[in-house]
């Protein structure tokens, strides 16, 4: 008998268990979370905790270096994106942080792959990108410079963020916050006020259960927003755009 396989546009799993996939280099992008996403995770050929090893494998069997991941997700945020892909949905929660950022020094906890801050250094400002994992931290710092965008890039916990007081005037947590148990949520907010000179800027997608693709592991409302503003003690305000977005002054 033949093994069975399952085929989606791009990839696809063999009856051995392996990953194949058609992805060039030329379409190479952030695209490929939601593609893996929708044609593995959600019909149940690969576990929600094979994500990030996946997307990891496939990237470099395409492109090493990650030169051509990051210049073709840059290109896609900065059109927008294709409708449905990852890029598109991405595209305004970026275009909303931007049009936040004030002042010339910026931190963003969280930054993962780093493309919003790299479109900030990109925007002529001095950033300092932070992210849990090392290796991300790494694979930042080291295709930033490549790109024409330099920045600096640190391994760090969103907690207890290795900056000094009012190290920034903006400092942002861009879909972060989900990604947290509750009780850390505001532990994080104190941080970010503590290194921020200006604002501290929050942004979280609404949804119904929390997406364990994604690593998700709780849901955000206005409401909640809005207590975990108030309970700084400092002005700040709520708005919707995308998802939620809450905005405290330092």
């Amino acid at each position: 008998m033949r093994p069975v396989t399952a085929v989606t546009a791009r990839l696809s799993v063999g009856g051995d268990g392996r990953l194949r996939h058609r992805i060039g280099r030329d379409e190479i992008s952030n695209d490929l979370a939601g593609w893996i996403a929708r044609d593995l995770v959600a019909p149940g050929l690969i576990a929600p905790a094979a994500f990030e090893r996946t997307f990891v494998s496939v990237v470099r069997s395409v492109d090493p270096d990650w030169t051509a991941f990051y210049a073709n997700t840059l290109a896609a945020l900065a059109a927008g994106g294709t409708p449905g892909g990852t890029n598109h949905g991405m595209a305004p929660v970026h275009e909303r942080a931007a049009e936040l950022t004030v002042g010339p020094d910026v931190v963003e906890l969280g930054c993962c792959f780093g493309f919003l801050a790299l479109r900030l250094a990109a925007g002529g400002h001095r950033v300092t990108a932070v992210d849990l994992s090392a290796g991300a931290a790494r694979l930042l710092a080291a295709v930033a410079p490549a790109l024409g965008r330099p920045l600096a890039a640190l391994a760090g916990d969103a907690t207890a963020v290795p900056l000094g007081d009012a190290t920034a005037d903006t400092v942002l947590a861009v879909h972060l916050l989900e990604h947290l148990p509750a009780g850390l949520a505001p532990v994080v907010l104190g941080e970010m006020l503590r290194v921020a000179r200006r604002r501290a800027v929050v942004a979280v997608p609404f949804e119904d259960e929390p997406n364990p693709t994604w690593g998700h592991v709780r849901t955000f409302d206005l409401a909640a927003l809005a207590d975990l503003g108030a309970a700084t003690g400092r002005p700040y305000r709520v708005a919707e755009h995308h998802g939620g977005w809450l905005v405290v002054q330092a």
